[in-house]
């Protein structure tokens, strides 16, 4: 029977797809190097290992929304399921490589693109946690079909620098924000009442407004708290 065995050899985005995308390279290997394997139906989940690495304090401000105060990582710093990914891999004999596609988003309602987001560089540590089916034949010729457990994983550092490269070619200088469409509505509408030609213009427009807001709610409370 397969016992396989899984290694993360390197990883590297993809420069011509619709929507980011990483590719994952990854090294099977069977324990019984004679032996015939026809193919694998690979599944995987890929979890983020957060608390892994070290933060500096400006990585630790912008993943405040995750995790809160740096005090308090002790309890909130978890590790982030990222997505699952699916795989077919050809037969082979001893050991093949695979590419592992990873559909990636920057969508910032999504909780991995906040984390990816708030780090500066070095690297983020993973987990890959493999199952799947095996087809193979034994040595009567006959076809056989067996079972990948979770057990079977392997450990890579993605480098920081990769996401950004990715993510810098498919939005440069920009960034993704889901909103509702209610929202957008109003949004749109202030854009055509105030004759702006860009979203960022609106926003930038908006922006002061709402400065000005928090200064004087803060100086009104200020006098109050003297009172």
């Amino acid at each position: 029977m397969p016992d396989l065995s899984f290694e993360v050899t390197g990883a590297e985005p993809l420069p011509y797809t619709v929507s980011p995308q990483l590719v994952f390279k990854v090294l099977v290997t069977n324990a019984d190097a004679e032996e015939q394997i026809q193919s694998v139906m690979l599944r995987c989940q890929i979890q983020i290992e957060t608390v892994r690495r070290q933060y500096k304090a400006e990585e630790q401000a912008k993943l405040f929304e995750l995790y809160g105060e740096p005090e308090r990582w002790g309890q909130t710093l978890k590790t982030l399921l990222w997505t699952h990914a699916n795989v077919a891999v050809q037969p082979f004999a001893g050991s093949t490589t695979v590419e592992l596609p990873i559909p990636c988003t920057f969508d910032f309602n999504v909780a991995t693109t906040k984390f990816f987001n708030g780090l500066s560089d070095g690297d983020i540590p993973l987990c890959l946690l493999f199952s799947g089916t095996v087809f193979y034949h034994d040595h009567a010729g006959a076809l056989q079909i067996s079972q990948i457990s979770w057990e079977k994983e392997a450990n890579y550092r993605l480098p920081v620098s990769i996401w950004k490269e990715m993510m810098n070619h498919y939005y440069p200088n920009s960034a993704w924000l889901n909103i509702r469409r209610d929202v957008f509505g109003k949004l749109q509408d202030y854009k055509m009442r105030n004759a702006l030609p860009s979203w960022e213009q609106a926003l930038e427009k908006l922006l002061p407004a709402e400065e000005g807001e928090i200064k004087k709610s803060a100086a009104v409370n200020g006098k109050e708290n003297l009172a």
